[in-house]
């Protein structure tokens, strides 16, 4: 980086995007250098939703995942975060976030690894072959996890 031109630093991620892990990533990465961060939280449908309504479906637990971490995220890179849903497809958010806005680092943050779909499709290699400097982020333990009562799927916990 030439003298204070910030990096544009894009984030990836869904349910983790309030995680402790990822707050201590943007943290370590805004006392590298100037930065701004942005987040794109996929609109992922979850069960039948993905055949029957994969556009719509997603949109709302995407932007209550987005609203609930853009204050968290602000706070651990000490300015304000912006941020926007973004397609269902990861890799598609990317790519659309990168031609809409342009970045120059991303950010992928993912369920651990034996929980996550984005590391079984090997996103963060996808990512990378886009030719920016990626860092792939996953929480330390399982155990911020738990069932929700209503929908019985996995959910992590911010920390």
């Amino acid at each position: 980086m030439v003298g204070s031109v910030a990096a544009r630093v894009l984030i990836i991620a869904n349910r983790t995007a309030a995680t402790a892990a990822l707050l201590e990533a943007v943290h370590a990465r805004a006392r590298q250098g100037p930065a701004t961060f942005h987040l794109v939280v996929p609109a992922t449908p979850h069960g039948l939703h993905r055949l029957v309504d994969p556009d719509a479906a997603g949109q709302e637990e995407a932007s209550r995942n987005l609203e609930a971490a853009l204050p968290q995220l602000g706070a651990a890179a000490g300015s304000e975060v912006t941020g926007w849903v973004g397609d269902a497809s990861p890799l598609a958010a990317i790519t659309d976030a990168i031609h809409d806005a342009g970045f120059d680092e991303i950010i992928v943050s993912t369920l651990p690894t034996r929980l996550s779909r984005w590391t079984r499709m090997d996103l963060p290699r996808q990512a990378r072959d886009l030719g920016l400097p990626v860092t792939h982020v996953e929480p330390d333990a399982v155990d911020a996890c738990v069932v929700e009562p209503e929908s019985g799927r996995l959910v992590l916990q911010a920390q």
